[in-house]
């Protein structure tokens, strides 16, 4: 069993550097002070569009990580559980972050990922965000989005229309069957609702502003971890985006990758989200601007009380992703 999986993490590691990722980790180890732990963990949650985290293993274990743990984490729920110290790092919707840190969530955002994955789907005859007054809209995740959403073309999110969000009602198959008028689709759905034929598009984050225009999902870490360790914090998030950069050079390698690690079990739909995600935009975008936007969309929407400067203040740090930047051009 050894041999096999020493086998396979040589063929892996001869494949990410095949695509385009031989690292010259030697050298940029060699200016770094000493890893703080060779022990890392990372949040997993079923959501494809998260692929530089899951295929950065190679990368992370180049980097000096000899232990890394993958966590199931529950999507819900997941900045607060970082804060909590249940993993060392995990990315997720930056409004998402942006809620925990208001509420006093122990997270710091370190870096934007990549720009829209979510798709806003609709019956026949609603073409857009204001014709959902009144109607039912399910949703299994990303609250804050389909609220912003709503507060942005003058709706009320909490009167003007009906949400169904239990797991258990099974929200996208209510959708399906037509009795929702609305669904938000996150990675794979919004894949497996094109390839059924089932509603249409009324919002896509990747392409329609003023979502477009920023990161979707971001990389936070736990922040007592990354003040115990900023060698660790500097070598994980050059990891993932080097990962990042893979997922746009090579999506069905990368497809391939997260299929073999067991984070999703279909290679058509992750192979689809890969080429659709823009991963390629992490060192054009601002993630500032990002955490600017939406936290004054949230606050508009009555969904947090601080300000933008404060959540800057206490819930980011770009010191990393600067340094990296220099680093990583091209």
């Amino acid at each position: 069993m050894r041999a096999n999986q020493t086998r396979r993490r040589l063929l892996s590691a001869m494949a990410m550097a095949g695509a385009g990722l031989a690292l010259s980790a030697p050298r940029l180890i060699a200016a770094e002070r000493e890893l703080e732990s060779t022990i890392l963990r990372l949040a997993k949650i079923p959501a494809i569009c998260l692929a530089p985290q899951y295929v950065a293993d190679e990368l992370l274990r180049a980097e000096g990580f000899t232990d890394i743990r993958y966590v199931d984490g529950d999507f819900g729920t997941l900045p607060e559980d970082l804060g909590r110290g249940m993993f060392d790092f995990a990315a997720s919707f930056a409004p998402q972050h942006i809620a925990a840190i208001d509420a006093g969530a122990q997270i710091t955002v370190v870096s934007g990922l990549h720009v829209g994955c979510v798709e806003l789907f609709a019956r026949e005859g609603i073409h857009g965000i204001s014709d959902l007054k009144g109607k039912r809209v399910g949703l299994t995740g990303m609250p804050e989005l389909i609220a912003m959403m709503a507060a942005y073309v003058g709706l009320n999110p909490k009167k003007d229309f009906t949400w169904v969000t239990d797991p258990k009602a099974a929200p996208l198959e209510l959708f399906s069957q037509g009795k929702l008028d609305a669904y938000l689709a996150l990675p794979p759905e919004p894949q497996e609702l094109h390839a059924r034929g089932v509603g249409h598009p009324i919002v896509r984050t990747a392409t329609d502003p003023p979502w477009s225009q920023y990161f979707c999902c971001m990389l936070a870490g736990n922040r007592d971890f990354i003040r115990k360790n900023p060698v660790a914090t500097k070598r994980v998030l050059r990891a993932i985006l080097k990962a990042t950069d893979f997922c746009a050079r090579d999506p069905a390698a990368a497809a391939r990758r997260t299929v073999a690690g067991g984070f999703t079990p279909r290679y058509d739909l992750a192979l689809q989200t890969l080429k659709e995600v823009p991963y390629n935009k992490w060192r054009e975008y601002d993630p500032e601007d990002t955490v600017r936007f939406y936290a004054l969309r949230l606050r508009e929407a009555g969904m947090i009380k601080s300000n933008p400067n404060k959540i800057i203040a206490d819930g980011t740090d770009w010191r990393f992703l600067s340094e990296l930047k220099r680093e990583l051009k091209g």
